[in-house]
């Protein structure tokens, strides 16, 4: 987003840049996003675009923020920019700048919470609008930037609930562009497909007893077994990808231990413990047939295992 100018003079700042550094500073961070001052703050961009625009709040304290450009012919159907407000929560311990301070450093590079997902990507609708605007363009079509809560837990009280109200139905989408993956280079890249998440949580159910004995059939030992099963088909995807130059991340399934949780004390062996897993799914795997695998390698972890699926979004 950087200028010429910027690059001669830093403290020349492109407004571009300031936009997305101000955005950058709302702390929409999960699980109390700030969605009042994202949504003033996309008001004011609105605004200075001069484009009409709606909140509609499709659960409470949960708005959606749409934008639209009228085209040429509205009757067509529109064209979607969508990103997301919400950004994941951040380990203080892990940042050596204040992930909510959109520090730039000399090089132009900006720390932030969202600068990659996906503030910049809501930013750089919002610019390339305004760009067209000031030079007089009109589209054929309608077009509509929408900025949806809830994503990054799941987009339950987000996304799922807007595409079943009327207001959703009234745009009249034909084509819809949301976030992909970041690229080191300055290519934007559009894929067609997406992999499906599924975010799996297995509880493993065992004796409890105390610490100093050699308790038998302990939820730890099942807890050991599905981690290394799962991991194992985490190894198996990776090398899968690193030997076939033809695959890209998005053709193999990725799975993560990303949450544990169980125990009372050092000396307490605990009745359950619980790991969470963040799977992507890619659509060229059969979905019921991926499933029946999760279950076979629950089954072969141990008795008192039970898999539940927090989300599973199926993609195609």
């Amino acid at each position: 987003m950087g200028s010429e100018t910027e690059r001669r003079n830093p403290s020349a700042e492109h407004p571009a840049v300031t936009n997305f550094r101000r955005y950058l500073r709302i702390k929409t961070v999960q699980p109390e996003p700030d969605y009042d001052g994202a949504i003033k703050f996309l008001k004011e961009m609105a605004g200075e675009l001069g484009l009409p625009y709606k909140v509609i709040e499709v659960s409470p304290g949960k708005p959606v923020f749409v934008m639209t450009v009228e085209g040429k012919d509205p009757s067509l159907p529109s064209l979607m920019l969508n990103s997301h407000i919400d950004v994941v929560p951040v380990d203080m311990d892990c940042w050596k700048v204040d992930p909510f301070s959109a520090e730039k450093m000399e090089n132009g590079d900006i720390y932030a919470r969202g600068t990659q997902d996906m503030k910049c990507v809501g930013i750089q609708y919002i610019e390339a609008i305004r760009q067209l605007l000031k030079d007089g363009k009109k589209m054929l079509r309608n077009i509509h930037l929408t900025f949806m809560p809830e994503e990054e837990v799941g987009g339950i009280l987000g996304m799922k609930l807007f595409v079943k109200r009327e207001e959703f139905k009234q745009l009249n989408i034909a084509f819809a562009l949301d976030e992909g993956l970041a690229n080191p280079t300055e290519h934007f890249t559009i894929f067609y497909g997406e992999r499906s998440a599924w975010w799996a949580k297995v509880k493993c159910s065992g004796n409890p007893g105390h610490g100093s004995r050699f308790i038998e059939n302990t939820a730890a030992e099942k807890f050991r077994n599905i981690i290394n099963k799962l991991l194992s088909l985490r190894d198996e995807e990776e090398k899968k990808l690193k030997s076939n130059p033809n695959l890209v991340l998005g053709d193999v399934t990725s799975v993560n231990l990303t949450m544990v949780q169980g125990g009372q004390q050092h000396n307490v062996v605990p009745s359950q413990l619980t790991a969470c897993f963040d799977i992507r799914v890619p659509p060229s795997v059969d979905p019921v047939q991926f499933e029946e695998r999760l279950n076979n390698l629950c089954k072969e972890a141990g008795e008192g295992l039970t898999l539940e699926y927090v989300q599973v979004v199926l993609t195609s």
